[in-house]
Parts: C-alpha cells; sequence; structure tokens
C-alpha cells in the first residue's frame, strides 16, 4: 500500500528520490547520448574536444537534477523573486565585465569558467511569473494594471538580451512570457494586443543589431542574394539537409559536415549534420524523443495540485519546446538563423546544466504533485 504525503515535510529524502521520474531521466540520458555520438562525429571520430567534457557536463547535470528535485517546491515560491532579481543583476555585470565573443557580448568569466547569464534568466523568469500569477486572484488578472509589473519582468531582461545583442534568446524570453500569460488566464485579446506592441518596437531592437545580424535577417527570404556570406550558413544547412535522404549517408560518413562546408556543426547546427548521417528517420527519432519529454512535462503540471507547481512545470517545459522548435525551424530555413542550441545535444556547458536544472525542477513539481499552498500565504500550507 503507498503512502499518499499531502506536506513533503513528511517525506524523507530516500522517500523522495523514490517518487522522482525515473523514466523520464531515462529520456533524457538517451537524448545526451545521441548530442554524445554526434559530438564524436563533428571532431571526425575523436572524443576530444567535444564529446568528453560534454559528457562531463551532462554527468554534473544529473546531480543537480536530483538536488532540485528533492527541493520543496515551497522553497522556489519563497525563493522566485530573489533569483530573478539575481540573474538580473548577472545581465548588468555582464555589460560591465562580459566576455566577447562572435560580435557578442554574452558570457561572464569566473577563472576557466564561461556561462551565460541569460541562459539561467529563462529559468528564473518562469518561477518569478509563476510566482506572480499564483498570488494574483484570477479576478484581477483580467484587470490591464496587474499586468505592468510582469510585463516590466519581462521587458527588462529582454531589453539587457537584446543589447549584447542576441536576438534569439531576447525572443525566447518574450515567448515564454507569452505562454505563461496565457497559463495564468490573460485573455487572448490582450496578448494580441501585447504582440502588436512588440511588433511597434521592432525598430527600436534593429538599432541594438550588429550588421553581421541585420544581414542574416535581410536574406533569410532569399539566401542566394548573400551565398558566400549571410547566406551560407543557411544554404549549407538546406544542402545537407537533403543529401541525408530517408535513411542518411551513415554514421560519420556525411560529407558536408566532414568536409568542413557545414558551419557551427557541433552547436547550432548540430540537427543538420545527425540528418545527413541518419536521414529523415533519425532526424523524426529525435523529434520523437523530445515530443516524449514534453508530453511527461505537461502530464507532470497536470497532476499538480499547486497552482504555482503547474505554472512553472508548463512554464519550463514549454521552454524546453522552444528549444528544439527554434533551432530546427532555424536550420531548415523556416525563420532567421537565432543562434539557439539544440537542447542536449549541442555542445554548450551553460545550455546544458540549466536544461538540467530546469528538469530537476519539473520533476520537483513531480516529488510534491500533492502538496498544496495557499494563494496568499505563500510557501506555506493551505
Amino acid at each position: 500500500m503507498s503512502i499518499r504525503y499531502t506536506d513533503s515535510s513528511e517525506m524523507r529524502l530516500s522517500e523522495k528520490l523514490w517518487q522522482v521520474n525515473w523514466l523520464m531521466i531515462m529520456l533524457l540520458c538517451f537524448v545526451a547520448t545521441i548530442g554524445f555520438a554526434m559530438l564524436y562525429s563533428a571532431a571526425h571520430g575523436n572524443f576530444e574536444p567535444w564529446a568528453t567534457q560534454q559528457m562531463i557536463r551532462f554527468t554534473v547535470g544529473v546531480v543537480i537534477l536530483l538536488a532540485a528535485a528533492v527541493v520543496d517546491i515551497r522553497f522556489w515560491l519563497r525563493s522566485a523573486y530573489a533569483f530573478y532579481f539575481l540573474s538580473l543583476s548577472l545581465l548588468v555585470a555582464m555589460e560591465i565585465f562580459g566576455a566577447s565573443g562572435s560580435g557578442a557580448q554574452r558570457w561572464i568569466e569566473i577563472g576557466f569558467f564561461q556561462f551565460q547569464p541569460s541562459e539561467i534568466m529563462k529559468v528564473f523568469l518562469v518561477l518569478a511569473l509563476a510566482r506572480y500569477f499564483h498570488g494574483t486572484d484570477s479576478k484581477n488578472i483580467e484587470k490591464s494594471i496587474y499586468l505592468v509589473v510582469p510585463l516590466a519582468m519581462t521587458a527588462v531582461p529582454a531589453i539587457l538580451v537584446l543589447r549584447q545583442p542576441d536576438l534569439g534568446t531576447a525572443a525566447m524570453l518574450i515567448l515564454i512570457s507569452s505562454v505563461m500569460f496565457f497559463l495564468a488566464g490573460v485573455r487572448i485579446w490582450k496578448l494580441t494586443l501585447l504582440s502588436l506592441g512588440a511588433l511597434a518596437a521592432i525598430p527600436v531592437g534593429w538599432q541594438f543589431l550588429h550588421e553581421y545580424q541585420k544581414k542574416r535577417l535581410l536574406v533569410f527570404l532569399d539566401p542566394e542574394s548573400d551565398p558566400l556570406g549571410a547566406g551560407y550558413h543557411i544554404i549549407q544547412s538546406k544542402i545537407a539537409l537533403g543529401s541525408g535522404g530517408i535513411f542518411g549517408k551513415g554514421f560519420l560518413l556525411g560529407s558536408q559536415s566532414h568536409l568542413n562546408f557545414l558551419p557551427e556543426r557541433q552547436t547550432d547546427f548540430v540537427f543538420t549534420m545527425l540528418a545527413e548521417e541518419f536521414g529523415f528517420v533519425g532526424a523524426f527519432f529525435l523529434i520523437g524523443l523530445y515530443m516524449l519529454l514534453v508530453v511527461y512535462g505537461f502530464s507532470i503540471a497536470l497532476k499538480s495540485r499547486s497552482h504555482f507547481g503547474r505554472l512553472v512545470a508548463l512554464g519550463l517545459t514549454t521552454t524546453f519546446f522552444l528549444y528544439f522548435f527554434i533551432n530546427i525551424a532555424m536550420v531548415m530555413g523556416l525563420i532567421p538563423v537565432a543562434g539557439v542550441p539544440l537542447p542536449l545535444v549541442s555542445y554548450g556547458g551553460t545550455a546544458m546544466l540549466t536544461l538540467m536544472f530546469s528538469f530537476g525542477i519539473i520533476t520537483g513539481v513531480y516529488v510534491h504533485r500533492n502538496q498544496r499552498i495557499s494563494q496568499y500565504q505563500t510557501g506555506q500550507m493551505e
């Protein structure tokens, strides 16, 4: 006979670990293993310089996931604003101390370690918005005045990220917030007005972009207009995608990637390399794994008895969905090149650890799914 806890403080650590959704973690390991194989292939059959480091990062990420999973969700509720302002402070600090790369200032260096504050902002923005909407009565959400604070919470980090400039991440922050607004019960017509306002601000955002980013946007509809410049990435990506066919050319046999025609094959365009080597079948298989993780995230949200838990699980799962949707659409030429990595597959430390942290919080929502939280006494029992 299973014991059903209504207060997670009654659960011991071993009992919380028993409640962890291990099948979802196995899916994460499976996707990450595909990533290791692709990074091995990107290095022409070598574990260095990418695969080994990615394995180490993923191992650390699993530890972070389990640590976050056993934390009472009331802790995230109480600390949501503090973590949000901490990550916002890091974005401000990056304006002063940030390291530059590829024409943009996106990293903060601490000794030998680099990390992107914009990545962790994606998580803490979800937590902060979830706390705000958790403590706001459904009737008040219909009043425009109650949307000023969450709009400011979204606009400030989005503007700071756009100044780096990082158009892809800024767009993701806005999309994530839009989904959170919708999940909280904001009317569609208000979201439409907000979207129109965002479109009206495009000329302002255009001023923050570098010339190479402006060229990417201008050649989006016609890459052939600059085949050796701004259109080169997407042209080579489409060639590699098409050459893979149904079943692909075989592992380590991709010509576009291994002859160095495909740029950034270990990061932004790793999906293209996978599709070239394993074809439509391999690409569709990876997308299927991603969708399984999305289904798990949504099912966890529906099982949560707290409004905060539901919002957090839905928001972080949507963030994960946006990662792979934007990346795949980007390499297929459906949207402009935005520099968004393929989750758990692209090489990168901050994105990997941030995603594992996100899944740790989602898992924590599942572990503490029976926890009831008062709307007005944040972090307290009903």
